[in-house]
């Protein structure tokens, strides 16, 4: 039998390897400490985006109060930035952006609940598998098409049902706004109802419950965290809407509760000044930094409520 060649490495192999090894150790330390600090980069662009956004708001803000009584602007009830004597009350916007929320979400509520309930406890897998993109394209339509479809659709058809009504309403963008965000509530809302554990339904069924006791008075309470945060992000996304209202709610800067009267909401204001000839410095010019930063407030409050209620009435499983 054949001896087997035998193989021996040579110094020179050795020290190769050895100094192989060294630059992969090095290369592995200096990748250890480089990554953490691009993602730590990474992660901090939107903090240092909102940092910056806030600090734009508050300079402008400031500029606008040296002008105009922090008074005046919060509780006057005359909005007329381009009158020889202007004046800067901004009731009148917050009063538009709280009626269109409040209209948008008693029609998002109830119709985006409900689609939850029947997507999570009683479509079947192929009924949900159609559903649920239909849900998604509805999200997806650009808000201007919205806008345009409250003004030329929606709006005529409420204006032969209620004698008075304008051509242009908040009625009409509430409703439109509504439509909108049912996407938002029902998706949000349906994923807290699959969260209940299928122990707690198997439970309730074996008490006696019919499946509609099983899902109004077990399911719905353990997802109740879930359900409210859903609302209270909808009404956010309501309040933040701009072009449905900018298109379909007029200009008219009126302080009413008449819903079939043209109204302005804060972010309709907004584009109205940024798309004008607002000189920069001038009054007006900041006074859509102070509506802008009230606009900030408002929808920052709703999403710390939503955490709020999401975490006070969470359920463990």
């Amino acid at each position: 039998m054949a001896a087997q060649p035998e193989f021996r490495q040579q110094p020179g192999d050795i020290k190769n390897i050895i100094e192989h090894k060294k630059q992969r150790n090095s290369l592995a330390s200096v990748s250890e400490k480089l990554i953490p600090a691009i993602l730590l980069i990474i992660a901090s662009i939107s903090i240092l985006t909102t940092a910056g956004i806030v600090v734009t708001l508050l300079t402008e803000t400031i500029a606008f109060f040296q002008q105009v009584s922090f008074g005046e602007f919060f509780t006057g009830k005359i909005l007329k930035p381009l009158s020889q004597n202007p004046e800067f009350g901004i009731l009148p916007l917050i009063n538009g952006t709280i009626i269109s929320s409040l209209i948008a979400i008693i029609i998002a509520g109830p119709i985006g609940i409900m689609t939850a309930v029947y997507l999570s406890e009683y479509a079947s897998e192929r009924v949900r598998k159609i559903l649920k993109p239909l849900l998604e394209i509805l999200a997806g339509i650009p808000t201007i098409v919205y806008g345009f479809f409250a003004f030329t659709f929606v709006t005529p058809i409420l204006r032969e049902l209620i004698p008075g009504m304008g051509a242009t309403n908040i009625l009409s963008p509430g409703l439109v706004m509504g439509v909108m965000i049912i996407p938002m509530i029902a998706s949000l809302s349906e994923d807290a109802l699959i969260s209940v554990p299928n122990s707690m339904r198997e439970g309730a069924l074996a008490m006696g419950a019919t499946k509609l006791e099983t899902t109004f008075r077990v399911v719905i309470p353990a997802a109740l965290s879930g359900i409210i945060a859903s609302f209270v992000l909808g009404i956010s996304r309501a309040i933040g809407e701009t072009m449905i209202v900018t298109i379909a709610s007029g200009s008219s800067k009126n302080f009413t509760f008449d819903v079939t009267q043209s109204m302005q909401t804060m972010t309709a204001y907004i584009v109205e000044v940024a798309g004008g000839d607002a000189p920069a410095g001038s009054t007006i010019y900041y006074s859509l930094y102070a509506v802008a930063m009230t606009l900030f407030i408002f929808t920052l409050l709703m999403n710390i409520l939503a955490r709020y209620v999401s975490r006070r009435f969470r359920e463990e499983y």
